[in-house]
């Protein structure tokens, strides 16, 4: 570790997305993961000592081992499908929300076709209606998977500990789709980067509020990388609503490598470091390396969680993280609150710092 904090790896191309709002039950509410995230973190580490560098390569050779080429395809190309459609003009929507979900209870087990029109479209692949696609979504998003890929480089390298300042977060992106505000995964591309540069087997561990169940999926038939998280109850009324449940261990090669712990709400600093810490003990006895999904939106002020997490209690989880031995990455997934967005985040790497 340098004398200078823990490398951030940071790129001003992660502000280009702009989501402006979010389609919540139908009605259009004001976006929460907004650029001004990013200056939030990237001052208050600067101000910690940590020093930030710049993504040293991108995730294009990484992604396709973690997304479908017709999400990726997607990504690149919907916004642009859409500004040659009527919808600003007619609706005053100039971005990319979907009309319609081809879910079973449509298609009935009919085969379905690729749509003409990109709002029908975009169904096949967003599966919530507040994750809009406008102009800079790929170019935030693929800068994001950069960081977290450059991050791993690091860490491949011989840095105990490097930081992804990635935005927008990730760990909602599933395989095949994109959902609460995430597009690309990031922790899954910084858990590939680290199988094929430290080999061995990986650990992701999940701290954001909500149970990560684009990461879960992507990995819940594989050995070789094990994914455990601590979050808010689904089964209480919480993101993602349908996954995230203690049964849920796996299947085929991957049984018994994830491991879900969900909480209920209100349940504060000592429930929530007891189940961080029965999660380093398990990746810590079982993996060559390990990816922390560090969302901040399990803290008191946040709008998006009630489980009254404190500074001192990310400050702990760091240290239970880093008392692994295993050389980590950290991927920012969620934090909402800005005035102690960044505060937060740094509380975080004061306890992981080596």
């Amino acid at each position: 570790m340098s004398q200078y904090g823990v490398p951030v790896v940071f790129s001003p191309e992660t502000r280009r997305h702009h989501p402006k709002a979010e389609v919540w039950v139908g009605v259009a509410t004001a976006g929460t993961e907004v650029a001004a995230r990013v200056h939030a973190i990237e001052t208050a580490l600067r101000d910690a000592g940590h020093r930030l560098v710049a993504p040293d390569r991108d995730a294009d050779d990484l992604l396709p081992l973690v997304h479908d080429e017709d999400l990726l395809r997607f990504l690149r190309t919907a916004y642009e499908r859409w500004t040659e459609g009527p919808y600003a003009e007619l609706v005053g929507q100039d971005r990319v929300v979907p009309y319609l979900f081809p879910t079973p209870a449509m298609t009935g087990g009919i085969p379905v076709r690729q749509p003409v029109a990109v709002h029908a479209d975009a169904g096949r692949f967003a599966y919530d209606t507040m994750t809009l696609v406008g102009p800079g979504t790929w170019e935030a998003a693929r800068a994001a998977a950069g960081c977290a890929a450059s991050a791993a480089g690091l860490v491949s390298g011989g840095e105990p500990l490097a930081y992804a300042l990635c935005r927008p977060p990730g760990h909602h992106a599933t395989r095949a789709g994109f959902g609460g505000s995430c597009y690309l995964n990031n922790a899954a591309v910084a858990a590939e980067a680290l199988r094929r540069d430290v080999a061995g087997r990986v650990g992701v561990v999940d701290v954001d509020a909500h149970h990560g169940n684009g990461t879960a999926a992507i990995f819940y038939d594989r050995a070789d990388v094990r994914y455990g998280s601590v979050h808010v109850d689904p089964g209480a009324g919480w993101f993602p609503h349908l996954v995230g449940y203690a049964e849920e261990t796996g299947t085929g090669d991957g049984e018994g490598a994830t491991r879900n712990l969900p909480l209920p709400p209100g349940t504060g600093d000592e429930g929530w470091l007891d189940a961080v810490e029965r999660l380093a003990g398990w990746v810590g006895a079982s993996c060559d390396a390990l990816v922390v999904s560090l969302g901040v939106d399990a803290a008191r002020d946040d709008p998006e969680s009630p489980l009254l997490v404190s500074a001192d209690g990310y400050r702990e989880a760091g240290r239970l993280l880093a008392a692994t031995g295993l050389p980590t990455v950290v991927v920012q997934e969620g934090g909402y609150h800005l005035p102690t967005l960044g505060p937060l985040v740094a509380a975080y790497l004061a306890g992981a710092r080596p």
